[in-house]
């Protein structure tokens, strides 16, 4: 079985990224540049550098309350290894309404922008009960780390098309919708991820790679918390099944 790959070549003594030597990586890029060359195959410009800086630094945590900061916790306070539970919080992302966002918005952006009748599509997608992603959240009715990752977005110059669209999209469905839906950090990245040329498919990668930090510090807390095994407490249970 032969298997063919364009990302690295290891050799004795000598380690190949996307054609860079590892050892000139090491010596002269940052991790967030080395993350952009082995992802796009490119190395990215200082604009692109401080732009996706921004973004992971955006996505690091975003509090205990998080199915996928509850999990690693739960899971190490029954003594399981740091890297098993963060892998566990890590298979709690992704879902359509915890950390697949970011994929779902990238789509939809990539999908419709330059839509002709934006808002027919709104309210067919509406009557259909289809959510669209990256728009609302469950604390903020208005989401600022959009505001601040778009701000960056425009002095780096990487505010283009779809950015625009998915503020204009934004405006549109609060217009149909009973209730505020603000463009949340998800919409926001996955605009930016879209200007800069990334794949909707690649797009959880991003938010794996910004939010694992978040959930190996809530590990760790856990595991020296001194807390014990997590559990609901049998007062915060109903029982609705039948009686013997």
């Amino acid at each position: 079985m032969q298997w063919k790959t364009a990302i690295s070549n290891v050799n004795d003594g000598q380690e190949i990224i996307r054609g860079y030597n590892l050892h000139e990586l090491v010596e002269n890029k940052s991790f967030v540049e080395t993350v952009f060359l082995i992802w796009r195959g490119k190395l990215p410009t200082v604009k692109e550098t401080k732009m996706l800086n921004a973004m992971l630094t955006a996505m690091i945590d975003h509090g205990v309350g998080v199915a996928s900061a509850m999990v690693p916790r739960m899971v190490a306070s029954v003594g399981n290894d740091l890297h098993v539970s963060v892998a566990a919080g890590i298979l709690a992302l992704g879902g359509n309404k915890h950390g697949g966002a970011l994929e779902g918005a990238a789509k939809f952006f990539q999908t419709n922008v330059g839509v002709s009748d934006l808002e027919f599509l709104l309210k067919s997608l509406k009557e259909k009960k289809v959510r669209i992603p990256g728009y609302g959240h469950r604390v903020l009715s208005h989401d600022n780390r959009t505001d601040t990752l778009f701000t960056v977005a425009k002095e780096t110059g990487l505010y283009g098309k779809h950015c625009s669209f998915a503020v204009t999209v934004g405006e549109a469905l609060n217009k149909i919708s009973s209730k505020p839906l603000p463009l949340n950090m998800d919409g926001a990245n996955a605009a930016i991820l879209s200007d800069m040329g990334f794949d909707w498919r690649i797009a959880t990668g991003f938010f794996i790679l910004g939010r694992v930090p978040g959930l190996i510090a809530h590990t760790y807390e856990e595991m020296m918390s001194g807390e014990g095994i997590r559990r609901l407490d049998e007062s915060e249970i109903e029982y609705e099944g039948g009686e013997i």
